[in-house]
């Protein structure tokens, strides 16, 4: 963990695949108003309850003074995992020493467009069960598709795309940071090396749509 205000990611490939936490971290840099310090912790498939059986999270939790720790699973758009993203949310921000849980709205697959709504309102019920910061990454993925319908979003019907990426640390960083994302540059780089150069235009809309 490097210098800066502190952030731990908990999920699955939906942070990993295009390392959202890092250029969540990148795009602080780039504005230069707060640093950012990040860590993921991540696996394939990972629900947030395997995260808290699995416990590297929990004893990571307990190490550092986290301002923020993001929780992010599935859509959970079906009562059962809506039921365990609450219950899990409300464990690991019960052991938090300080600062507060953010919930990272997970996108529904491809092939699950009705499951938006559901999905979003399970993640937003989960930051209001603990007085925590929502990320409506989800929301804002149908704000840009309202504004450009064949916007491509997904690499492959699940993992998003550099723009689908781009568009979600926009939110997380915007959530977190309580800063307008509208001036933010068009291209960034994480410090894993991910790279996203967008077209101008492209990324303002998606800056918009955040």
């Amino acid at each position: 963990v490097g210098e800066g205000r502190l952030a731990l990611f908990i999920g699955n490939s939906y942070l990993y695949t295009m390392d959202v936490p890092g250029l969540v971290q990148a795009l602080a840099d780039s504005a230069g108003n707060d640093r950012l310090a990040v860590m993921t912790i991540a696996g394939p498939d990972m629900a947030l309850i395997d995260h808290w059986n699995d416990g590297t999270a929990r004893q990571e939790i307990a190490k550092r003074n986290w301002e923020w720790v993001v929780l992010q699973q599935g859509p959970s758009s079906i009562e059962i995992n809506r039921d365990s993203l609450r219950l899990v949310t409300g464990m690991f921000a019960g052991i938090m020493k300080s600062g507060k849980a953010a919930l990272f709205s997970a996108w529904p697959t491809a092939g699950r467009r009705q499951d938006f709504p559901r999905a979003i309102e399970s993640y937003r019920l989960a930051a209001a069960d603990v007085g925590g910061v929502f990320a409506p990454v989800a929301a804002a993925w149908l704000a840009a598709w309202n504004r450009a319908p064949n916007l491509q979003l997904y690499s492959d019907g699940l993992h998003p795309s550099p723009e689908g990426a781009y568009l979600a640390a926009l939110v997380v960083y915007g959530a977190l940071l309580d800063q307008s994302v509208l001036t933010l540059p068009d291209g960034v780089r994480s410090a894993s090396g991910v790279v996203i150069q967008l077209p101008a235009a492209t990324a303002l809309l998606l800056r918009e749509a955040a």
